[in-house]
């Protein structure tokens, strides 16, 4: 029996219609889906049982899951031609002109065109695209409520928490730990707002890594024997505007990027 070894692979099996049968946008989503382990591949109503037979439980996954994010970004991109971009830049909180969406992304101005390519005057790294993508398509440009909840209060955050706190959470409070001028950099740099202590911290900052989507940072210093902690908020209206693991994606690109920020300096 064959074994897959990525999400082309499956790709190549369907009949690349884009019926949403599958409860899919299109047949690249879902091939991404099965190859992820979300789907099976029998939820595809269109393909024959012996193919099925054939390649339905021989899944290789390889540790390229950059590739993959790849993928699903051609498959992102080719969803922002089927839509009226001057239709959405008022919902979204961005402008319209000269045929891009424009938004403001951590302060710094992003433009996506009707075929999905993306425009910066800085580095738009992978794990930063997908969540604007998924903005741009998917927001209900739900305006926040100002109540500041952890990412597992988030109705589907109690899936990816964990991983939340590991790959964002502990790396940033490590950051912050060394790099003395973190917090004022995200002021200065990327059109951050300190505010009130938030939860009795010593610093608490917003940002908005999305127009609609600020994200709350709160940190508190070693002090009597006890380490630094440092906790990401959101609104409680964010899964409204961003799915969760778009949530998790742009969580992440920013960790990295305040990561990189930090080795520049010499942190």
């Amino acid at each position: 029996m064959p074994r897959i070894k990525n999400t082309m692979e499956i790709f190549k099996l369907l009949n690349k219609s884009n019926c949403r049968d599958c409860n899919c946008p299109t047949c690249l989503a879902f091939a991404a889906a099965v190859f992820q382990g979300k789907k099976q591949l029998h939820e595809c109503p269109h393909l024959d049982s012996d193919i099925i037979a054939r390649y339905g439980v021989k899944i290789e996954r390889e540790n390229d899951v950059r590739q993959d994010l790849e993928v699903y970004l051609a498959d992102l991109k080719s969803r922002i031609t089927q839509i009226d971009l001057s239709a959405r830049a008022e919902k979204l909180g961005g402008r319209f002109s000269n045929g891009k969406l424009t938004l403001k992304v951590m302060g710094k101005d992003f433009s996506v065109d009707s075929t999905g390519k993306l425009y910066s005057d800085i580095h738009i790294h992978v794990w930063i695209a997908r969540p604007v993508l998924n903005y741009v398509l998917d927001a209900s440009g739900t305006n926040p409520s100002g109540q500041w909840v952890p990412l597992r209060e988030l109705k589907n955050g109690p899936s990816c928490y964990r991983l939340f706190e590991q790959r964002c959470e502990k790396p940033l409070k490590k950051v912050a730990d060394h790099y003395t001028d973190l917090f004022e950099d995200m002021i200065h740099l990327f059109s951050g707002k300190q505010v009130k202590k938030h939860y009795q911290s010593d610093i608490s900052l917003v940002l908005y890594p999305l127009p609609k989507m600020p994200m709350l940072i709160c940190y508190w210093k070693p002090e009597d024997g006890l380490d630094s902690s440092l906790n990401l908020f959101f609104d409680n209206t964010a899964e409204e505007n961003l799915d969760i693991q778009s949530i998790f994606s742009l969580g992440t690109g920013i960790v990295m990027m305040f990561e990189k920020i930090a080795l520049r300096h010499g942190f």
